[in-house]
C-alpha cells in the first residue's frame, strides 16, 4: 500500500473512530442522573419554571434528534451553545485552549529532553549497571497515578517547601503563559507522569537499534563515540517518533486530572463543569477537540515514524 493510500485509510479510520466517541460520550452523559435545567433554573424552581427551561433549551426532545442536530452543526464549524452558560461553545473552546496549551507543551518539552536523553542512554548501554539503575528507577513513575504525582508535588512544594502556588490563580482576560509561576506545578505533574514509561519506550528503541546490521556493521569498521551514537539513533528515529507521539497524545488524558486538581482553567477543567452540569454541547465540543487531538497527533506520529523507518532501510541497504 502506497503512502497516500495508507494515510487515507488511517483519516477515514479516525472520522469513524471520531465519530463513534461523540456517540458514546453523548449517550454517557444521557444516562447520567439529572440535566442542565437543575443548574439553569436553581434548586427553589417550581415544576412549571423547570418544564420552562427544558423547553427553553430543548431538552424535551429526543436524545438521538438533539444528538443529529449537534453533529450538523459540528460538521460546519457551529458546536452549539453551552446549555448553562448560554455562551458560543466555540467561544469557550478558544478562551480554554491556550491554559491547556501552557501546561501540555512544556510538559512534552520535558519529557522529550530528560527522557529522551536518559532513554538513548540507557539503550546504548543495555545491559549495564547504568541501564539497570536508569531503567529501575522509573518503575515508580510508571504505576504512579497522575493524581497521586500531582497530589505530591502539591504536598510538597506547597506545604512542606511553600514556593509555589497551589491553585493557579489567573486574572480575567489574561493567559496563563503571563503567570509562569502558576503553570510550574501543573506541567511538572504532567511530565513525571509520562516520564517512565516514554523513557523505557526509548530506551527499548534504541537498544534494539544498537543490536541491528548496520550498527554492528558501524562498530566492526569502527565507527565509535558521537558518529557511532548518530548511527544508532538515526536507525530508532522511527519508532522513537511513534512512541513520543503516543506519549504526547496521552498527555491530553493526563492533562484533565492535572488541570482539575490545580484548578486551571484549561478544556480538561471545563470538561469537568460540564459533566457536573449535564452541559452536553459543552461535553460534546471539548470531547471532539481532545479526541480530534488525539487522532492528529498519533497520524502525525505514524506518518513521520514512516517515512524515517523508510528511509533507515533505504540507507542501510
Amino acid at each position: 500500500m502506497s503512502l497516500p493510500q495508507w494515510i487515507a485509510v488511517r483519516v477515514a479510520t479516525g472520522a469513524a473512530t471520531l465519530t463513534a466517541l461523540c456517540a458514546l460520550v453523548f449517550w454517557a452523559t444521557e444516562v447520567l442522573p439529572g440535566d442542565a435545567v437543575g443548574a439553569v433554573s436553581g434548586p427553589g424552581a417550581t415544576d412549571a419554571e423547570r418544564a420552562a427551561v427544558r423547553s427553553a433549551l430543548g431538552l424535551d426532545r429526543s436524545a438521538p434528534e438533539r444528538f443529529f442536530e449537534w453533529a450538523g452543526g459540528a460538521l460546519q464549524g457551529d458546536f452549539g451553545t453551552s446549555l448553562v452558560s448560554g455562551r458560543d461553545v466555540g467561544e469557550v473552546l478558544a478562551d480554554r485552549a491556550g491554559a491547556s496549551l501552557a501546561v501540555l507543551v512544556p510538559a512534552a518539552v520535558l519529557i522529550l529532553v530528560f527522557a529522551g536523553g536518559l532513554g538513548v542512554l540507557a539503550g546504548v548501554r543495555a545491559g549495564s549497571r547504568l541501564d539497570k539503575i536508569l531503567s529501575g528507577s522509573t518503575l515508580g513513575l510508571i504505576g504512579t497515578p497522575d493524581f497521586l504525582i500531582a497530589t505530591a508535588l502539591l504536598l510538597l512544594f506547597t506545604l512542606w517547601w511553600p514556593v509555589l502556588p497551589a491553585v493557579a490563580v489567573v486574572p480575567l482576560g489574561e493567559s496563563p503563559w503571563q503567570h509562569p509561576d502558576v503553570i510550574v506545578l501543573p506541567a511538572l505533574a504532567l511530565a513525571l507522569g509520562g516520564f517512565g514509561s516514554t523513557m523505557r519506550l526509548l530506551r527499548a528503541c534504541v537498544a534494539q537499534a544498537t543490536r541491528s546490521p548496520y550498527a554492528e556493521f558501524a562498530r566492526l569498521n569502527g565507527i565509535l563515540g558521537p558518529r557511532y551514537l548518530r548511527t544508532v539513533v538515526s536507525n530508532a528515529a522511527g519508532p522513537a517518533v511513534h512512541a513520543f507521539s503516543v506519549m504526547t497524545a496521552g498527555l491530553l488524558g493526563g492533562g484533565i486530572v492535572v488541570e482539575t486538581l490545580f484548578n486551571l482553567p484549561g478544556l480538561g477543567y471545563e470538561l469537568t463543569r460540564a459533566v457536573g452540569t449535564r452541559d452536553v454541547p459543552l461535553v460534546q465540543g471539548i470531547s471532539l477537540v481532545l479526541g480530534a487531538a488525539t487522532l492528529l497527533i498519533l497520524l502525525g506520529g505514524d506518518i513521520v515514524a514512516r517515512l524515517l523507518t523508510r528511509r533507515g532501510v533505504e540507507t542501510s541497504s
